[in-house]
């Protein structure tokens, strides 16, 4: 990676202050809007910084909001500060975007672009819901119809994925558990224990969080059993196996130069370097990767990571790997070279922490600067987004690099060049089907609504199959605690409605 700026106290940036707000409201019309929330937690990030910085604020990146649209919230929220930033973003949908926003920023700091820098991004999506609920007109900004509506999951998938459910992340990340288990030869049950013990660590973090939604200790079998209360979604997804973004809560990180918070005063052991990073991308239509066990996008910002490490995932002593759900983490942990006894969170994750949709990693990254702070060495954020589509990693410290920060972050050409061969996908086929990954989706009481299995065709083929609620042999077959049903074969054939449906040979 190119390096261009100087290597000099006004070219490198630290992470200076950083703030959070959680809104509980005890009447739906209290609630704080997301601009206010943003307000605040900068607000507080200034306050964290003991400087009077946010009016020099020459860069800043607002991460998309999802609980409600405004019309240019960049501008809007820069009216309330009353700055006018040269450069100012409001971006599109990605979990993984408030890292690449932090590393962006860092980067323009780094070419003397900017002094003052900062990531911020919040949402009211539980006070949004209660309101539309209980048919309450809130107070806040009036919503913005006619601006554009952020491109989602559906938006990038074929109809037949849609038509069968699969066009969710709750719906398409099971396809990488099932066939990430299967490829480290584990079976269904022991990659559920395994899910479990580590939201379980996850829980851990969120119950001595104060800014977390959820504060209590789960234990495994209460994340991966269904009951009334935590219901089967998609298998083997229970609701406390995934994202929750009923939350209303705010964060922001502000950055300056060294020279300027030397300058301010601030206490070296509150400064936090950053060291570089590094993204990449899968396809946005998932049907057209190579495979369900690996994702190399993952795998070479990871790996950047660990080079700027010094070579070794154990290096980091805090980590933050993205959690939407878990087969992100545990392949995550495997390629850094740790074991299940890894802590992958600073923060507390997505279940019990709480997902405010796209900027959670903002969240992470104000725990991580405490955690350095407090003793930590060094640092690594993981974000995603997507359908394990978009990854950046970034690397904290609080030692000063050894080098000025990379301009170039994209491993991308690594990514492909580890890319196998891309089967055709068809949406016609007979004969048999090898089971290339599964999952079953289910309604609001339990009962399964249907399976969907992707599979390869006789001519290698990729096709999705139906598996309908009555056919219970198959779904026993697929749903088989101790054998994973990945490279089994079955018959396909066509339903009347002309979808394919796959059974048990």
């Amino acid at each position: 990676m190119s390096n261009t700026a100087p290597f000099s106290e006004d070219r490198i940036p630290v992470i200076v202050g950083i703030g959070e707000i959680v809104d509980r409201p005890k009447d739906i019309a209290d609630g704080l809007e997301p601009l206010a929330l943003l307000e605040q937690a900068l607000r507080r990030a200034e306050a964290d910084s003991g400087t009077k910085l946010l009016g020099e604020i020459g860069s800043l990146d607002i991460v998309n909001f999802l609980s409600w649209r405004y019309r240019d919230p960049e501008r809007q929220l820069a009216d309330r500060l009353g700055i006018k930033p040269a450069h100012a973003y409001y971006g599109p949908v990605g979990g993984e975007s408030p890292i690449r926003y932090l590393h962006e920023a860092a980067q323009r700091i780094a070419r003397g672009e900017c002094s003052v820098a900062a990531v911020c991004g919040a949402e009211a999506q539980s006070t949004a819901t209660k309101a539309e609920r209980a048919g309450v007109d809130l107070p806040w900004t009036p919503f913005a119809k006619d601006a554009e509506e952020p491109k989602r999951g559906a938006a990038f998938q074929k109809p037949i994925a849609v038509k069968l459910g699969v066009f969710r992340p709750v719906s398409v990340y099971p396809f990488y558990e099932a066939a990430s288990a299967a490829h480290w030869g584990q079976t269904p049950r022991e990659a559920l224990a395994e899910s479990g013990h580590l939201w379980s660590t996850y829980s851990d973090v969120a119950a001595q969080n104060p800014s977390s939604w959820l504060k209590r200790h789960y234990q495994p079998e209460e994340i991966t059993t269904p009951t009334t209360d935590n219901r089967l979604i998609a298998w083997p997804y229970t609701k406390l196996m995934v994202a929750n973004p009923s939350v209303n809560m705010g964060s922001a990180i502000l950055m300056t130069t060294l020279a300027k918070a030397r300058a301010a005063g601030i206490a070296e052991d509150r400064l936090i370097h950053l060291w570089g990073g590094a993204s990449a991308e899968e396809p946005r239509d998932y049907l057209i990767r190579d495979q369900f066990f690996e994702s190399h996008a993952q795998n070479a910002v990871l790996k950047a990571a660990i080079d700027l490490a010094g070579g070794s995932g154990k290096a980091f002593d805090a980590i933050e790997l993205y959690s939407c759900f878990p087969c992100v983490p545990k392949m995550a942990r495997r390629t850094l070279g740790l074991g299940p006894d890894v802590q992958p969170t600073v923060n507390g994750g997505l279940t019990f922490f709480g997902a405010p949709l796209n900027t959670y990693m903002t969240h992470a990254a104000c725990a991580m600067v405490r955690k350095l702070r407090s003793g930590s060495k060094l640092g690594l954020l993981y974000g995603q987004g997507g359908f394990v589509t978009k990854h950046h990693a970034l690397v904290l410290s609080r030692q000063a690099p050894k080098a000025t920060l990379a301009q170039e972050t994209s491993v991308q050409a690594e990514a492909d060049r580890n890319r196998g061969a891309v089967p055709d996908f068809v949406t016609e086929a007979n004969g048999k089907g090898k089971v290339e990954s599964f999952t079953v989706l289910y309604g609001r009481n339990n009962e399964v609504e249907h399976g969907v299995v992707m599979m390869r065709t006789p001519d290698n083929a990729r096709a999705l199959a139906r598996i309908p609620s009555t056919d219970r042999a198959t779904l026993a077959h697929l749903l088989d605690m101790d054998r994973t049903p990945v490279g089994s074969t079955g018959d396909i054939v066509t339903a009347e409605d002309g979808v394919l449906e796959w059974r048990v040979g």
